[in-house]
């Protein structure tokens, strides 16, 4: 069985990790790069960079950053934010990442996930999905949530499979910083509907909530942002937890002579 991910997520805006509550309210939370360095030695199993105004500033991610954090950490690094080409996404992938995220632009021109899979391969393709909950059902929101597109999220991210996507990043727009636990009706009704592995985002506050997302969501990974910047929670701490309820994860062990 693969072991389950801890992955601390880094959103950017003007260079600087940023974190706010229901995508608004932004507050500064440090340097990226450093931050990044920190959750490598702390034993984060992956990381994930978010250029979270790209979108709806029309430009592309940071691509001296994305090399700058790439060079000083060892674990997989996916990065998303105005991606919108195969090109651009062979840029960032030359830059040091492992993966892209994608949302937005694969909205606009779905079959970009077919075309990037075919050059990249699948598990280079992860599929962010910004779902909030209308009336009875979840609807997807692009360009940093601000916009409402119309689509069912749970049929949305069912094709983002068949197209070949290889991972989905979900993230509850209603639990997004508000450290209540995440949505895990959202997440079994995802994980119902498809066979690829599902980050869960959006809402992490306490161990318990990383623990019951992966328990009773059936999430694949858990990402979170604030409880790791601020050191709420210690990455060590939530995996020790985490193994004493039965969940396999990767235990850190750090070198030592």
């Amino acid at each position: 069985m693969l072991t389950k991910r801890i992955i601390p997520c880094l959103d950017i805006k003007n260079g600087r990790t940023v974190k706010g509550v229901n995508f608004v309210g932004l507050r500064d939370a440090g340097d990226p790069v450093e931050l990044a360095q920190r959750y490598t030695t702390e034993g984060a199993d992956e990381l994930v960079f978010l250029d979270i105004t790209a979108t709806k500033e029309k430009r592309k991610t940071l691509v001296a950053l994305v090399t700058d954090i790439a060079y000083h950490i060892n674990i997989p690094f996916t990065v998303g934010g105005g991606i919108k080409t195969v090109e651009e996404i062979e840029e960032i992938l030359k830059a040091g990442a492992d993966k892209v995220s994608l949302n937005s632009a694969i909205v606009r021109d779905p079959d970009l996930i077919r075309r990037a899979s075919d050059a990249f391969g699948s598990q280079a393709v992860v599929a962010a999905v910004d779902a909030k909950r209308v009336n009875n059902h979840w609807e997807v929101f692009v360009k940093g949530g601000s916009e409402a597109t119309g689509l069912d999220a749970l049929e949305w991210i069912q094709k983002t499979e068949q197209l070949g996507a290889g991972e989905i990043l979900l993230t509850s727009m209603d639990r997004d910083g508000t450290k209540s636990g995440f949505d895990l009706d959202l997440l079994k009704e995802v994980n119902s509907r498809i066979t690829i592995p599902v980050i869960a985002s959006g809402g992490a506050g306490t161990i318990q909530h990383c623990c019951d997302a992966v328990k009773i969501g059936n999430a694949d990974a858990v990402l979170a942002a604030s409880i790791f910047h601020f050191k709420e929670i210690e990455i060590a701490d939530l995996k020790a937890a985490m193994a004493a309820e039965g969940i396999d994860v990767r235990i850190f062990k750090e070198l030592t002579d």
